[in-house]
């Protein structure tokens, strides 16, 4: 089909290599199909409130590099289930999907690039059945999305919490120390799992593996009589205790976009170790850290091919699909397939049997 004009939005967190998605939308859709390119700031929020900015070859010349989306993303703004707080502070639920519609007919757009995690991916999902032309584009530094072998952002993200491992060991080794890394994870660990095999670290604990902390502290305990008075460990922020819930910085209900805000976990276990053993405890949260930043060079062509690839699909009228990639290849996969799914680290993968093959504790007894 001819594209004559095409939106692109950026929804959910932000991570590093969404301005290189943008970048390479705009050059491919201007450059290959001559088509004008719609900005719409701010995720989906920008298809209620109509505010948007036009991209150009030369407005994203120099925005490879940098981390961030320079259409702004959020979070909270949900067409379909908009949270405000009216006066009294009590959340009120709308429905601002029909207008959001209208609002894309306005512009006069033939598709709709939608970038972001599963959340946002579902949405697009949402509005490609209300008639939108949709073509997904996977982002997210936790690689928790189905039919994608990686999510841009992701690599980055892992390279961050490496280089602080790296500098996390000198400290503990010199202190003689107990260092903990609490990185993002909500529900899958995969950003602790690879980071956490890159930089060392003696201890990994990720959501998908409740730990005890009798395992956590035999480790910490058998190094410390061996001769190597120091551990690392790096946790996902939504790791748990065998039994106990989940550590949370925030409850659903009082948040407006209703999902709660983890945080805590590497305090909290912190605080079991030093009841239980005599060494010194330090916490490091390395928090939204991960997510900022310029890409490394994997996120900035994984972006750039993905966004490519996204105007070719959109140019043969194959809407309602994501990109994806499967090595060595980009292809699409349908967005009903994968929309509201969440891609967990599975007990049979070779990523848990390496780490544990080579005496990581992931706070379980060895298998």
């Amino acid at each position: 089909m001819s594209l004559k004009q095409v939106g692109i939005l950026t929804g959910g967190g932000d991570c590093s290599g969404l301005n290189a998605v943008i970048r390479a939308v705009t050059r491919a859709a201007v450059i290959q199909h001559k088509a004008r390119v719609i900005g719409i700031e701010k995720g989906f929020e920008g298809l209620i409130s109509g505010k948007t900015q036009e991209l150009t070859v030369r407005s994203t010349k120099d925005i490879l590099t940098l981390g961030g989306t320079v259409l702004g993303t959020t979070n909270k703004g949900n067409p379909f289930e908009y949270r405000t707080r009216d006066a009294a502070g009590a959340i009120q639920v709308h429905d601002y999907s029909d207008r959001a519609v209208e609002t894309f007919k306005n512009l006069g757009l033939d598709c709709l690039f939608v970038v972001g995690g599963e959340g946002t991916l579902e949405i697009g999902y949402l509005f490609y059945k209300k008639g939108i032309p949709v073509v997904g584009i996977p982002k997210t530094i936790d690689n928790d999305l189905e039919k994608t072998d990686y999510t841009f952002g992701y690599q980055t993200a892992v390279q961050v919490a490496c280089d602080a491992m790296d500098r996390l060991h000198t400290t503990g080794r010199s202190h003689h120390r107990v260092m903990i890394l609490e990185v993002m994870g909500r529900n899958a660990g995969w950003i602790a799992l690879e980071a956490g095999i890159a930089g060392g670290a003696h201890i990994i604990l990720i959501p998908e593996i409740e730990y005890r902390i009798e395992n956590v502290i035999k480790k910490i305990q058998l190094r410390k009589e061996g001769g190597s008075p120091f551990s690392i460990i790096i946790v996902a922020e939504g790791a748990r205790e065998k039994g106990k819930e989940t550590v949370k910085a925030q409850a659903a209900e009082d948040r407006l976009q209703g999902v709660e805000k983890l945080g805590g976990i590497g305090f909290y276990l912190a605080k079991q170790i030093e009841k239980q053993i005599d060494l010194e405890v330090r916490t490091t949260v390395l928090g939204h850290i991960q997510r900022g930043g310029s890409p490394n060079s994997f996120d900035r062509v994984l972006g750039t091919r993905l966004g490519s690839f996204a105007v070719d699909a959109a140019a043969d009228g194959k809407f309602g699909t994501m990109v994806s990639l499967r090595t060595p290849d980009v292809s699409l996969v349908r967005l009903k397939d994968l929309a509201g799914k969440v891609r967990t680290v599975s007990m049979d993968s070779q990523l848990i049997r390496c780490a544990e093959s080579i005496g990581i504790n992931l706070g379980r007894e060895a298998m």
